[in-house]
């Protein structure tokens, strides 16, 4: 299968590509060539700027492809007439355009699990859950009007080995491993789908040549978890006790800055179904939550990424860490729980 990867150079984009190189296709890549990454041998690389007409078109001119894989769509990077032209330039020219949106394209709701037929958000496209169901509307609308061979995967918390955003597991393991306060609000109640990033490019790889895929959208993900139950299984497998630090709700959207993973506000409280990708598509995730999550822990260990002291800042939700910070409020949230 001759690939073209839209991104490439991080996460789910990477994943993707270590994936399609490892089942013996060819690979290409596009992306604005800005971030340094490490591809398998034998990977071409296009440089354009989805945000720029004539470049995307003077490299993709004249080509045609297998499968294109749409890991790049990001907010205010493909918005809407550029996705527009992105599907005109490549109209009767793929066999298959898999496109990674995401759970926030649903509308909130408090009923379990959400499936692909839960209402969608009504915002426009310049909030990230409003930009993926604008995208999602151009490539599906083609589909049915044209037969462009678009599907859909809308993924939940994507974790694993790479993970560039950086206050989900990565935070967690630095904080047991130095015996750091873990802060928890809702109670520790707020839960969320969780799956490995190989799960998930490994279904996107299957979409591209299933022949249920075209026109259809499909939840990935492994299974819901709490957040206290979070933390407790990465503790079990760091090997350190979790020093947990419960937040009253009346702090909720007062911090001055983030002291938990965005994750476990409950804006991101939700559980999604997968059955329609388990029936149409036979998908059965690798990893549950322990065994991936123990698999990213010996990847962030052999990487030498427990050593990390610096903050890291990820490029898309400019999510991060303040240990110094967290170490405060715990003090005063121990505090208060103490004067009773």
């Amino acid at each position: 299968m001759k690939a073209l990867v839209l991104g490439g150079s991080q996460f789910v984009g990477l994943h993707t590509v270590h994936e399609l190189a490892s089942r013996g296709h060819d690979v290409t890549v596009l992306n604005r060539g800005q971030t340094e990454t490490k591809l398998p041998p034998g990977i071409e690389r296009l440089v354009a700027d989805r945000r720029d007409k004539e470049s995307m078109r003077a490299a993709l001119e004249g080509k045609d492809w297998d499968a294109v894989f749409d890991v790049s769509g990001f907010i205010m990077a493909a918005m809407g007439s550029n996705m527009a032209d992105l599907v005109d330039m490549l109209d009767g020219r793929v066999g298959a355009y898999v496109y990674t949106s995401s759970i926030m394209a649903y509308a909130p709701s408090g009923i379990f699990p959400w499936d692909e037929s839960f209402p969608a958000v009504d915002e426009g496209p310049d909030t990230y859950g409003g930009f993926k169901k604008a995208t999602e509307e151009i490539l599906l609308e083609r589909q049915t009007r044209t037969g462009f061979p678009a599907s859909v995967v809308r993924p939940a918390a994507i974790y694993g080995p790479n993970n560039n955003i950086y206050d989900m597991e990565m935070a967690y393991f630095l904080r047991l491993l130095r015996g750091l306060p873990i802060i928890l609000p809702h109670d520790g109640l707020v839960t969320g789908s969780y799956g490995h990033v190989d799960d998930l490019c490994r279904v996107m790889v299957d979409m591209a040549t299933h022949p249920k895929a075209p026109g259809e959208i499909f939840n990935i993900t492994a299974e819901g978890i709490v957040a206290n139950e979070y933390v407790s299984i990465l503790s079990e497998i760091v090997g350190k006790p979790a020093d947990v630090v419960f937040m009253p709700s009346r702090y909720v959207g007062k911090l001055e800055k983030p002291a938990y993973s965005h994750l476990f506000g409950s804006f991101h409280h939700a559980v999604l179904s997968t059955q329609k990708a388990r029936n149409l598509l036979g998908f059965q995730p690798k990893y549950e939550f322990r065994t991936g999550h123990a698999q990213t822990f010996e990847w962030f260990i052999e990487s030498g990424l427990d050593d990390t002291r610096e903050a890291l800042v990820d490029p898309l939700w400019f999510a991060s860490y303040d240990f110094d910070y967290e170490a405060k409020l715990a003090d005063t949230l121990r505090a208060e729980q103490d004067a009773g």
